[in-house]
């Protein structure tokens, strides 16, 4: 589709990007899975050369990606880490990075142990104040960092005021939306200049696939982008990229049935004894629960408590569910348990983790489209153990 401005986001999802297939007509959008093309003559091609440079069905992933963002141009990687690292090749030697503290443990590994070496400053701040947004920033900060919600704490991030934040000290805004997924959220209409993916989680939505994507409007930003994925080959594979495309087009059913699910654990567990307290922004008395309202769509498919009973019971609880997986990522369309403090931020140190409020009787769910009322009888059964 030359312009799908006025589609919406469901329509878009099956069809931006993805036209019949010239050469077949076929109306899904085919596996090229292929490492090279063949030229009419040296110099002449139809367009693709080498697929690390460009691939028909990586391509297709990248436009619909674009327009569900409301972004112009879409970069997918081999994993949401590459996509990470890919947005960082916008900061060089010398350059100040403000930081969301509260955020992925991948992101704070990359943050604290590989990228100072190449000479990348960064300053953690609490970015649910914008004000230590902007005591942070100084004259070599060339990005701003957050996520919201942000994992696994899911504390909100006021977007639009980091963005003009981060623009009054000429820097770049980057956020990583892959709890709230463009479904619920679109940082790029907010002010956002980078917008960063695990397509890994929501986007595909079916915990078979690895990948990552970033999402840009400015064209030098993507050209930038685009030369050093080049350069460095963290490109997202064509059967990968055919798979996320396919996980792609039923977001927008997906989101809604977990954040219908997500509200109805969160206000389940809030009534529990074991429970000692329950983090979901769409409860009233969340601390962000106001500003996700105002950004967002709807309040995600993550629920965070706190067990009453300590490490013990954290640890007894995430073993003894049924219908909840224990096991790393979030976002598919099962649900899953985790336990932070030593599988998602495992790379923070202990004393960073007890800062952030993730403590030793923290548990993360990602709610699933499973029946609601049975995913509430299997942590009724857990809590219970």
């Amino acid at each position: 589709m030359a312009d799908d401005r006025d589609l919406d986001f469901e329509t878009r999802a099956i069809h931006a990007g993805q036209e019949p297939d010239p050469s077949t007509g076929a109306t899904i959008t085919p596996v090229f899975q292929t490492v090279t093309y063949t030229q009419d003559g040296i110099g002449r091609n139809k367009g693709y050369e080498y697929s690390r440079g460009g691939n028909p069905t990586k391509e297709a992933l990248e436009a619909c990606l674009a327009s569900l963002e409301g972004g112009r141009h879409g970069l997918s990687y081999g994993s949401g880490m590459a996509a990470i690292a890919g947005a960082m090749q916008l900061a060089r030697a010398g350059d100040h990075v403000v930081v969301a503290d509260d955020l992925y443990g991948g992101s704070y590994r990359l943050f604290t142990q590989v990228l100072p070496d190449y000479g990348v400053e960064f300053s953690w701040v609490d970015a649910t104040r914008p004000e230590e947004v902007a005591k942070a920033c100084r004259a070599e900060t060339k990005l701003v960092w957050i996520e919201s919600p942000t994992n696994p704490m899911l504390r909100i991030v006021d977007v639009a005021a980091c963005a003009e934040i981060a623009h009054a000290h000429d820097a770049r805004l980057v956020i990583d939306n892959t709890f709230a997924t463009p479904y619920l959220q679109q940082p790029l209409a907010l002010g956002a200049d980078v917008v960063v993916h695990s397509t890994t989680k929501y986007v595909s939505g079916h915990s078979d696939v690895i990948g990552g994507a970033v999402v840009v409007d400015d064209p030098a930003v993507y050209e930038t982008l685009f030369f050093t994925r080049n350069a460095t080959g963290g490109i997202a594979g064509p059967w990968d990229a055919w798979l996320t495309l396919r996980g792609a087009k039923t977001l927008a059913l997906r989101m809604e049935r977990h954040c219908r699910n997500a509200g109805q654990v969160a206000a389940f567990l809030a009534r529990r004894s074991e429970v000692a307290r329950v983090w979901y922004p769409g409860l009233p008395d969340h601390p962000g629960h106001d500003v996700a309202a105002r950004q967002m769509k709807d309040f995600g498919g993550i629920v965070t408590v706190d067990l009453a009973g300590g490490a013990a019971a954290a640890r007894r609880f995430a073993e003894a569910t049924r219908l909840f997986s224990l096991g790393e990522s979030l976002g598919g369309v099962e649900s899953l348990v985790g336990y932070p403090w030593t599988m998602s931020h495992g790379a923070f140190p202990p004393e960073e983790k007890r800062r952030k409020g993730i403590g030793e009787a923290t548990v993360r769910l990602s709610v699933g489209i499973e029946s609601a009322d049975d995913l509430c009888d299997d942590l009724a059964r857990a809590l219970e153990a």
